[in-house]
């Protein structure tokens, strides 16, 4: 599976759940509107940046800590977000990513040297981004098999509709 696309850099270390979505607005039920507050928390141009700049999100280690609200990744998707890289992120953030189908790889050398509007491919199988511009290629951490299988599919959901309705084949 690849992912290209330009990126939004925001290279910072610890990004809470908090800042990813505030609290305040965790009332709102349209995931659309919700967005529209996507990162405000942390950068207030940062969703601006996903419409005009790029949909490939690179921040820092620890992304995601906090809570373990799932409309902190529904909003970075409704965002425009296809894909992110990060040098970690905190687990429960991880997973609610993966079971909501957001691909995430982790790189411990592109946040630090890759530029905003940049375009790279991600091949999440082989765990690597290559920069258009330059040619490098970063390897990175890709997901396990059976992490890519949620990603194909859009999440667990649809993975585990399919797999219920013998669409696809138990592993």
């Amino acid at each position: 599976m690849k992912i290209s696309g330009k990126v939004v850099v925001y290279n910072h270390d610890n990004i809470s759940t908090d800042q990813i979505i505030p609290g305040p607005y965790g009332y709102i039920k349209d995931m659309k509107e919700m967005a529209e507050h996507c990162l405000e928390g942390a950068d207030r141009t940062l969703r601006e940046r996903f419409r005009t700049v790029g949909n490939i999100f690179v921040a820092g280690s620890n992304f995601g800590c906090g809570s373990s609200r799932e409309y902190a990744v529904i909003v970075l998707k409704e965002s425009g977000v296809q894909a992110i890289v990060l040098k970690s992120a905190a687990r429960i953030w991880y997973r609610n990513s993966v079971n909501l189908g957001l691909p995430v790889i982790f790189c411990q050398t592109l946040p630090d040297s890759i530029k905003e509007g940049e375009e790279i491919e991600i091949d999440l199988a082989a765990g690597t981004i290559r920069e258009f511009a330059t040619g490098v290629i970063h390897q990175g951490e890709g997901p396990s098999d059976f992490v890519m299988s949620m990603y194909k599919e859009g999440g667990i959901k649809p993975l585990m509709r399919k797999r219920v309705l013998g669409e696809l084949p138990e592993r």
